[in-house]
């Protein structure tokens, strides 16, 4: 099947919408097109990112508009950025109930004896117990490599049967440039790569999916351990108005990275500095591109949640086509004090195969405003639409014949 693109029209100007009525005869098909590389001058001149950082990407999680990118689809090491998809694998695990945070677990000699120490550590040591909960904060906030490596033989059994987890939740994710040969990020001849847009994505899934378990393992200052207390090295939490996290790294091969998130109101803004040569340029521009998006872009509500957007036509199906409506407001971020216009169509698939369920995503709504990247929201099926009977598909049949 082609997408196609629902004769929808509207054009935002100062916030306001005006939609055109749906026609249900779809306009020629619409190929798929991929984000430009970097958002359009002349706002993202303005971002504070130096030429010589080679990966820097910043998006709006409330309209799901990428504020600034660059190189955003590179592969490069992540360092110990890796261990946010241990915790968000381990977040999984507890939020089905298969891992509890107060289970204790006894520190094996060959994790002691391999991690303890090694790099950034927990200093865990062999026989000692420690709870799921405690590992987390160790991973979390002090980047052990140890730690890491304790939760994935808890979980998996075994360090290849975790990273077997660690994969399959970023294929879930859509995760298409990331591969895991590490839990933690340790040194691995390249086999663990990620891009910005995937650890963004990651980052999304960990704040929206598990915002509790995010709120208590993510951002802590410090954490101490068997009278060990050691700092998180995270650039922006307590620095930045609404900081939150989430995960620095370095390695040699890797550079100086980041993923980061902050919150302001009802807008969450998400960060990724990758590759970088040195801590001040990463400390800085975490902080100033955070501020950036902040300052530089308002939102905008375009539609309210529930909204009615037209209609998507439905093959052998008791009715022709489906309403079509918003799962929640419509956003656009906006550079401040500017009035743009912006545009929003409705692509699908289709016609859509019967049944279709009431609340289904079926179709996505594309945002674009000139001089910024055009971004997607989903949209569901605001009615059941049930497979035709008897009667129904031989008038359909005598329909298709005639025309």
């Amino acid at each position: 099947m082609v997408k196609k693109l629902l004769a929808l029209g509207a054009m935002v100007l100062c916030g306001g919408v005006a939609l055109a009525q749906a026609n249900r005869t779809p306009v020629p098909a619409v190929a798929d097109t991929q984000n430009p590389a970097i958002v359009l001058a002349p706002l993202a001149d303005t971002a504070p990112v130096p030429p010589e950082l080679p990966v820097a990407y910043l998006v709006d999680l409330s309209s799901g508009q990428i504020l600034f990118e660059r190189d955003a689809g590179r592969r490069f090491v992540p360092a110990s950025v890796t261990k946010v998809m241990t915790a968000y694998s381990v977040f999984k695990l507890l939020g089905e109930g298969a891992l509890k945070p107060e289970q204790v677990v006894t520190v094996p000699r060959e994790v002691a004896e391999v991690w303890s120490g090694e790099g950034s550590s927990m200093f865990l040591k062999e026989g000692e117990q420690v709870t799921i909960d405690q590992l987390l904060m160790g991973t979390t906030t002090v980047s052990g490599n140890d730690a890491a490596v304790m939760l994935a033989v808890t979980a998996a059994g075994s360090l290849p049967g975790w990273l077997d987890v660690m994969n399959a939740n970023a294929a879930e994710l859509g995760m298409r440039d990331t591969h895991y040969g590490s839990p933690n990020g340790y040194p691995d001849e390249g086999r663990t790569y990620s891009s910005a847009r995937d650890l963004a994505r990651l980052a999304e899934a960990m704040v929206t999916r598990y915002p509790q378990l995010y709120s208590r393992y993510i951002g802590n200052h410090g954490f101490t351990w068997r009278g060990i207390t050691q700092a998180n090295h995270d650039p922006i939490t307590g620095r930045v108005e609404g900081a939150d996290g989430i995960k620095t790294g370095y390695t040699r091969q890797a550079g100086y990275t980041f993923v980061g998130s902050a919150q302001r109101g009802d807008r969450r803004l998400v960060i990724v500095l990758g590759a970088v040569p040195n801590i001040p340029m990463r400390n800085q521009v975490a902080r100033d591109l955070m501020e950036w998006g902040f300052s530089a872009f308002d939102s905008r509500q375009l539609l309210p949640g529930g909204a009615p957007v037209g209609e998507a036509l439905v093959q052998g199906g008791a009715a022709d086509s489906v309403a079509l409506q918003t799962t929640a407001p419509v956003l656009s971020s906006m550079a401040r004090g500017t009035v743009a216009e912006t545009r929003i169509e409705v692509h699908y698939r289709g016609p859509l195969e019967a049944p279709v369920k009431a609340g289904q995503t079926v179709a996505f709504l594309r945002v674009s405003a000139p001089g910024q990247v055009a971004h997607d929201v989903p949209l569901i099926a605001a009615e059941d639409v049930a497979e035709a009977g008897l009667f129904r598909r031989l008038r359909n049949g005598l329909v298709g014949f005639v025309s």
